[in-house]
């Protein structure tokens, strides 16, 4: 198993579609889409924004992840990290919890106490959600990290099940879902695919 540490933002791609992180990887194929640029504009417009935000980034060899937390907040003597998200659907999904928990992991092996909740804040509604991490979201961060460091660049992961997560992938001019399922139907058997051709 590769040392390698795993950044937690990465555990979001992971958890959105395996085949996508490997892409982007392996063969650096994010591209400069929208979204990407746009999210990287509100950080750092946010970050700049008076002195309330207090970004920190961690690292631990042990849980084989770093990261940079957007926001920590203290709630009544409790440490919360805050995790920003353009969701135009107005919604987080389980990937921005795995994510999240990921970086309650990191924060609790950095302040020695247990963090056993985080929030995601939308820009789009201007909400923010607050997320019990459990012992779920916890095992979901070791399984999804030991998985990452194994992978290697001669084995493809396989299609996502969902179809619709390739309508805006930036990677699917490399990932090429529905040239594949035409020309090899079997690697597209069970994902879904197979009814889209």
């Amino acid at each position: 198993m590769s040392e390698e540490l795993i950044n937690v933002s990465d555990l979001n791609q992971y958890a959105y579609c395996s085949r996508r992180y490997w892409y982007l990887h392996f063969y650096d194929t994010q591209g400069r889409n929208y979204e990407r640029i746009e999210g990287k504009t509100k950080h750092e417009n946010q970050s700049k924004r008076g002195n309330w935000l207090n970004e920190l980034y961690l690292e631990s060899a042990r849980l084989g992840l770093k990261g940079k937390i957007d926001v920590l907040e203290l709630e009544n003597e409790r440490i919360v990290p805050i995790e920003r998200k353009r969701a135009e659907s107005g919604q987080y999904y389980r990937s921005d919890e795995v994510q999240l928990a990921g970086y309650c992991l990191l924060l609790e092996e950095h302040v020695g106490e247990p963090i056993r909740e985080g929030a995601v804040y939308l820009y789009e509604t201007d909400q923010r959600m607050h997320i019990p991490i459990t012992e779920d979201h916890r095992e979901a961060v070791r399984e999804q990290v030991e998985a990452m460091q194994s992978m290697a660049t001669d084995s493809v992961p396989p299609f996502t099940d969902n179809p619709k997560k390739c309508e805006a992938c930036s990677a699917r001019e490399y990932c090429m879902p529905a040239e594949t399922a035409r020309l090899e139907p079997e690697k597209a058997r069970g994902t879904g695919w197979e009814d889209v051709i």
